[in-house]
């Protein structure tokens, strides 16, 4: 009888060993995540929306091929290069994946500007909605700032870990990427 119930105590915390994986490794990554809401924020909203872009609820995809082109250098970053750098390839994909399940931050509705004519080829890879999906990133409500600096990054090559977005930038007017910008941060 004692060996019964021992077999079938044991047994099944043995199972849940196995099937649950250990809390530290969750908080572990947790913990990595958190320098990140130094500058992205800790709610999702950056600490300055202007220059940083918002990774809550960002596609995950596009989210660890930024984290490895800022650690090869494909993307340059005084600040997120190191990062990266110091980042395993199981970590830098479970960071990808915490940030993508967190909501994107919620904010006060704009005034939606009418839909500038340039912005038909984008909707290809960012979705006619312009909330991403694989591989392209999310571009409604990131902040224009944000947004113009990015366009003009690709437009300029100064920005080149995309081999199609200079190209699409390049033929873009200077007027028609800030009429793209304000649209998408008004969604």
């Amino acid at each position: 009888m004692f060996t019964r119930v021992f077999s079938v105590v044991f047994g099944a915390g043995l199972g849940l060993v196995v099937a649950v994986p250990p809390a530290h490794a969750a908080d572990e990554i947790e913990a990595k995540a958190q320098l990140c809401a130094a500058c992205h924020g800790d709610k999702g909203t950056p600490a300055d929306p202007k220059t940083m872009p918002v990774i809550w609820g960002q596609e995950q995809s596009y989210l660890v091929k930024q984290l490895r082109d800022f650690r090869n250098g494909e993307r340059s970053s005084a600040i997120m290069s190191p990062i990266a750098k110091g980042l395993a390839e199981g970590d830098l994909r479970k960071i990808a994946a915490y940030f993508a399940a967190k909501p994107w931050p919620q904010r006060a509705s704009a005034d939606l500007p009418a839909p500038p004519k340039a912005i038909a080829q984008c909707q290809a890879c960012h979705q006619p909605n312009f909330q991403g999906g694989m591989p392209a990133p999310r571009l409604a409500g990131l902040s224009y700032e944000y947004l113009v600096a990015a366009m003009r990054a690709f437009a300029t090559e100064e920005r080149t870990n995309n081999l199609d977005m200079p190209k699409f930038m390049q033929v873009l007017t200077e007027r028609e990427r800030d009429a793209i910008a304000r649209y998408l941060a008004a969604l």
